[in-house]
């Protein structure tokens, strides 16, 4: 497993992005930086891990379930205009940009009981690798899945490549990397990237919580033995990629052709955020 990065926060800002609410037996966690479209920035990656690092304490809890704030962006991806300043191999790599992220979805990824991604939005970059790192997905008809990096020429920063291979096996995975298309919420279900699609008309909150009911019917120590097994399966799987993950992403991160394609989109957001409103 990844460990934290000394990479520096802003503490307030963290406290900021991530709100929590136990109820139910269930822990709900919002990324809540809706005007940023819920974007990853590495204060909301650190309040993340710190939230689920203390979910794994809880023993009464039954299941988790993460989602953002509003209902266009579930995590639009990486903070770009924050990683733009990150450019060499030792900003990008081990110990860094990577393994900061990274420690966050393996703090998902252990969580000792089902953690369940609600799309409200779009989930794209490294946003569709935090909803592959949790267990389980469930989608709003409107949500939109997609790993776009290969648009910025990078592959996945965040180590949720592995997930995607595991999800899908490598060929299928290499062909949605490659694509990098944004699918639409029956798209990824029948890829397999989505595990439901809630019904029009019925709101995603009553839809997650019919899902987790089988979870929050048991007794809260069958259900940490229950996602024990499943957990066990995932570590030894990703700890065999984890180096090549991050190498290839280092690779890509640094490469002439990255910055050309972070530029082109940050261009684009600046124009869109000046452009005057009609």
């Amino acid at each position: 497993m990844s460990q934290p990065s000394n990479l520096p926060t802003n503490a307030a800002d963290s406290a900021a992005s991530v709100l929590s609410e136990a109820r139910d037996g269930m822990l709900h966690v919002t990324i809540n930086r809706p005007d940023k479209r819920n974007a990853l920035n590495r204060a909301t990656l650190d309040m993340l891990r710190g939230v689920f690092s203390d979910a794994a304490r809880d023993t009464t809890l039954h299941a988790v379930v993460l989602t953002g704030a509003g209902d266009r962006s579930f995590a639009a991806g990486g903070d770009l205009r924050e990683f733009d300043a990150l450019r060499s191999e030792a900003d990008a790599g081990a110990g860094a940009l990577f393994d900061h992220a990274a420690a966050t979805l393996d703090a998902i990824r252990a969580t000792p009981v089902p953690v369940i991604a609600a799309l409200n939005g779009t989930a794209l970059g490294g946003g569709a690798e935090l909803a592959i790192a949790c267990d389980y997905r469930l989608a709003a008809p409107h949500a939109c899945f997609g790993f776009v990096q290969a648009t910025l020429a990078i592959t996945t920063g965040f180590s949720g490549g592995a997930d995607l291979v595991a999800l899908l096996g490598p060929a299928r995975a290499m062909r949605v990397l490659a694509q990098a298309a944004v699918l639409g919420a029956q798209e990824a279900r029948a890829l397999g990237l989505v595990d439901g699609v809630c019904a029009d008309g019925q709101s995603l909150g009553e839809y997650v919580a019919q899902f987790a009911q089988p979870f929050v019917d048991r007794p809260a120590h069958v259900v940490r033995a229950v996602k024990r097994i499943a957990a066990a399966h995932r570590r030894a799987a990703a700890a065999s990629t984890r180096d090549e993950e991050r190498a290839a992403f280092v690779a890509t991160w640094t490469a002439p052709e990255h910055w050309a394609e972070a530029q082109k989109f940050l261009d684009r957001r600046r124009a869109d955020t000046q452009a005057p409103s009609s």
